[in-house]
């Protein structure tokens, strides 16, 4: 429950813990005991596509200067079918006093304020993403395996699937694959090629525990690793060094002091928490330092007359995007929902309100920045 001018607003995590739909949804109310009236602008807090998926069971507060956050949980959904980490996005309330909370870039580097910011800007680091789908090579690889999945067949039986570890889970912005060394042995190391010098600031690595077996505290559950950049492949300048480092950080975020220039990134390990030396996505972020993308053509959105709560949406793909955000919501001022999708040209979408008319928009985005937004459309 969270109290802003008067009114109450009671947020709640709607079913599906394991899809990417998971949400928080929020009901307003004049009392703390009710009753409480469905808020327009719903779900509050939505995150179906990026590497990070899912924004439901979470809560909102204030920090020390004004400004609100939400926090949900998102899913991976692979050891266990509630597998999940915690999220975070800027949130607030509009003048009209809709609740609402902004993950559109949400799980690239944000900015925490020191000071009360533009609500409905969000806190957008401006960089961008730098590895999506760029070539690794890598020390070794394990051997592809079948894996007891959360699911039964029709006949009642457990569900198996074959799960590969390859380089190219490394920067597939997919949360729930992996790439895994054959051991976690020191000097295993990855390598990863962004085409040409980019200006790199900050860095993100997930690892995966695959095959950990710790469960309980212990005095080693810790990641020491260094990270080396460079311009040919064959000089390497250190620039990051973790072989002291003492604490958990099973998802690490690095940023830089200086950004740096650089073409390659090597990261050799050290030391490794438990199981074999296994990373979800090594992600690189900065400016790409050429050309954003154009506006986005073709763009429609089509309900779907028999369920209205459906609608395909569309549009041309464009060549030098890596990924495209649809923004919706119920009044042209109020897009506080979005859609991430990487590579593709078209979207299912399975979100919406029966009886509720809604507005849309598209932006291209890639290594070097975000294109512009198209004009909106109305959707009855």
């Amino acid at each position: 429950m969270t109290k802003h001018n008067g009114k109450y607003y009671m947020q709640y995590g709607a079913p599906a813990t394991e899809f990417k739909g998971y949400a928080n949804g929020v009901h307003v109310g004049n009392n703390p005991l009710g009753p409480f009236t469905y808020q327009k602008h719903n779900p509050m807090s939505y995150k179906p596509g990026g590497f990070v998926i899912g924004a439901g069971h979470g809560n909102t507060f204030a920090d020390n200067y004004g400004n609100y956050w939400n926090t949900g949980t998102c899913k991976i959904s692979i050891k266990d079918r509630f597998e999940r980490r915690i999220d975070m996005f800027p949130a607030g309330f509009d003048k009209d006093d809709v609740m609402y909370s902004i993950t559109a870039y949400g799980d690239f580097p944000i900015v925490l304020p020191t000071k009360k910011r533009n609500q409905e800007r969000g806190a957008s680091s401006g960089w961008m993403l730098l590895s999506y789908k760029k070539p690794v090579t890598v020390s070794s690889s394990e051997e592809c395996m079948e894996v007891e999945t959360h699911r039964m067949d029709n006949g009642g039986k457990k569900v198996y699937e074959k799960f590969c570890y390859g380089a190219e889970n490394l920067t597939d912005e997919n949360i729930q694959t992996y790439w895994s060394a054959k051991t976690a042995n020191p000097g295993e190391w990855l390598q990863l090629d962004l085409g040409r010098q980019m200006q790199i600031q900050a860095l993100q690595i997930n690892y995966a525990d695959h095959k950990a077996t710790q469960f309980n505290k212990a005095m080693d559950i810790y990641y020491q690793y260094k990270i080396f950049m460079s311009d040919d492949a064959v000089n390497w300048k250190l620039v990051i060094d973790k072989s002291k480092n003492a604490k958990d950080v099973p998802h690490d975020y690095v940023e830089l002091t200086k950004a740096i220039k650089a073409r390659y990134i090597k990261m050799v390990n050290i030391h490794n928490a438990s199981g074999l030396f296994a990373i979800s996505d090594f992600r690189v972020f900065g400016n790409g330092l050429a050309e954003k993308p154009q506006p986005v053509t073709d763009f429609k959105v089509v309900r779907n007359t028999a369920d209205s709560r459906n609608a395909m949406i569309s549009w041309k793909k464009q060549s030098n995007a890596i990924g495209y955000n649809i923004y919706y919501g119920i009044s042209p001022d109020k897009l506080y929902n979005s859609i991430m999708v990487y590579d593709d040209s078209s979207y299912d979408f399975r979100g919406l309100d029966k009886g509720t008319t809604y507005y849309f928009t598209i932006e291209a985005f890639n290594e070097n920045g975000i294109g512009v937004k198209n004009e909106l459309q109305e959707v009855k």
